[in-house]
């Protein structure tokens, strides 16, 4: 199956300007968003909120309808299919609802860019769920529930793996045999694109930036690095699944695959059971028998929790290892991107990274350690050889963009 194209079978090639619900599952939210989306690529947020705790008796539902003003409200135990509902009437009080775009984690070898979604997308999508476990099923539910509740009104499907799809093939390529890897199109496919896209763009748009040659961290519970030349992925750390690369809230990142059939081999751990493990209770929760949240590690590092010192300086050193070998993988470094709840927000761990890099020319000013930007881009380095940059993830808005993109 190829890239689906459908801009000429949608009947919106003449509007100038379409209201997008954006909709952003997670393992236990649902970030939503509604923009007025104009050619030829103005647009404006007429809304934002998050419905979170979901599954929970404490389930909440903010709403952001002006900057700075917000409301929130209990909505009981509800569970993604009712917050999808909440999302879409939270929207349509404030405005009318002409199509939908939601954010699906992994695409496969056959989605490499937003698509329309109809009954055979969504049963695609669904048979891509063992590669996303935490993800794909949640997705489909929230897609499945916003048709339902919108009727005929069209939706996007839009993919984190699609900004990766191009990966140049020393890049992609696992070093398995080639027929097992052609049968079961094992390949690298990275996450966090639809970020990372936003992330990308974002910065080129700054007058006279040099950023050609960009690292973005996206760091949150699920945390990734992508190596991006001239706006392109050319290298990425999630692989096939979110399981690979950096150490993550709760999955345990790169690890050695022997170490994995030794358990299952010696100590007869069920694959169930590895699974669960590697996905649910490894990372930093794993590593300091805590949590997998930096807040609460970093409050207990400093009251003197050695296990909760060692999972945040493995975290911060994977992080930097990565930065240092995708500076390879570029030839160069031009600048340096945190986005994510962690990458926006710590300024404890931005410095904790950054203070490995300094033989590449990363200096932070050294009031980083005290405040957090408040811009929606802000240059946190002293000026030195190395831009580095707080971007606050907008996927919502980026969603947005792409879906008005496929059907205008």
């Amino acid at each position: 199956m190829a890239t689906i194209c459908l801009k000429s079978a949608t009947g919106f090639g003449h509007i100038d300007a379409m209201n997008v619900l954006s909709l952003n599952p997670g393992s236990s939210s649902l970030k939503f968003a509604l923009h007025s989306i104009q050619k030829p690529g103005a647009d404006q947020c007429l809304l934002r909120g998050t419905l979170e705790r979901l599954g929970t008796s404490e389930a909440t539902l903010r709403i952001d309808d002006s900057p700075g003003v917000h409301t929130s409200k209990s909505v009981g135990a509800v569970k993604l299919t009712q917050a999808v509902r909440h999302a879409v009437e939270s929207c349509q009080e404030h405005s009318r609802i002409e199509a939908i775009g939601c954010r699906v984690v992994h695409g496969g070898p056959n989605f490499s860019g937003p698509v329309l979604v109809d009954d055979a997308v969504l049963d695609e999508i669904k048979a891509l769920s063992p590669l996303a476990p935490l993800h794909n099923a949640r997705d489909v539910e929230t897609i499945d529930s916003a048709r339902k509740c919108l009727g005929d009104i069209p939706v996007v499907a839009v993919f984190d793996t699609a900004f990766h799809h191009a990966l140049p093939a020393v890049a992609a390529n696992y070093a398995l045999p080639r027929e097992l890897v052609e049968l079961h199109s094992l390949r690298r496919y990275g996450f966090h694109g639809i970020s990372y896209r936003y992330v990308a763009e974002h910065l080129r748009s700054i007058e006279g930036m040099k950023v050609d040659k960009l690292v973005a961290c996206h760091l949150g519970n699920g945390a990734s690095a992508c190596a991006i030349l001239n706006g392109v992925s050319i290298d990425t750390s999630m692989g096939m699944t979110p399981l690979e690369g950096l150490v993550m809230g709760t999955r345990c990142g790169d690890i050695d695959a022997g170490l994995i059939l030794y358990l299952e081999r010696e100590q007869h751990i069920h694959m169930r059971e590895l699974d669960k493990m590697l996905n649910s209770e490894s990372g930093l929760a794993g590593m300091s028998g805590l949590t997998g949240d930096v807040r609460e590690l970093e409050k207990a590092e400093a009251e003197g929790n050695p296990f909760a010192k060692l999972a945040l300086d493995v975290f911060a050193y994977r992080i930097a290892k990565y930065i240092g070998a995708y500076a390879v993988a570029l030839e160069g470094l031009d600048a340096i991107a945190f986005t994510g709840g962690i990458g926006e927000n710590s300024t404890l761990m931005r410095e904790r990274i950054c203070h490995r890099l300094a033989f590449l020319g990363v200096h932070l000013k050294t009031s980083d350690a005290s405040s957090k930007p408040t811009e929606s881009v802000a240059r946190i380095d002293d000026g030195s050889q190395v831009s580095v940059w707080v971007v606050k993830a907008d996927e919502e808005r980026q969603i947005a963009k792409e879906a008005v993109d496929l059907l205008t």
